[in-house]
């Protein structure tokens, strides 16, 4: 991914439902790339960025390092057509040059197709929690 991409990227995450100014994705963009246990991956045909997957290597007490999908979006004109396998291929990659054994990401419990497409690529449930979130004023 390169900071060209970052309109595309934009639109992408809004069709999740992630809405967020030009400026607050390029400081994402800044603070993700800025640092080497994160990888931010487009996928492009013809010019145009059809996908986007950002990876990044979780240390832990309670378990094992492993690596954590934490946004896949793959443009909704273009699903099926195996642009996040090969996403999903390319940050499993990324994960064993780095000496992790397992994956890990999560997923909304209302996106079923989600769901699917994981546990087609050999993904399991395996744990059901809730996120808590507590917004900090500064």
């Amino acid at each position: 991914m390169a900071a060209t991409d970052l309109a595309a990227v934009r639109h992408l995450l809004s069709e999740l439902g992630y809405e967020a100014s030009a400026e607050e994705v390029a400081r994402r963009y800044r603070a993700v790339t800025g640092e080497e246990r994160h990888a931010a991956m487009v996928a492009e045909r013809d010019g145009r960025v059809l996908a986007f997957l950002h990876v990044f290597a979780r240390p832990a007490f309670e378990k094992p390092p492993e690596a954590v999908v934490q946004a896949l979006v793959v443009d909704s004109a273009s699903r099926g057509e195996g642009i996040g396998k090969a996403l999903m291929a390319a940050a499993e990659a990324w994960a064993l040059q780095r000496g992790f054994v397992s994956m890990a990401l999560s997923s909304a419990a209302s996106r079923s197709e989600a769901h699917a497409f994981y546990g087609a690529l050999g993904y399991e449930r395996t744990a059901t929690s809730y996120l808590m979130r507590k917004h900090l004023r500064f």
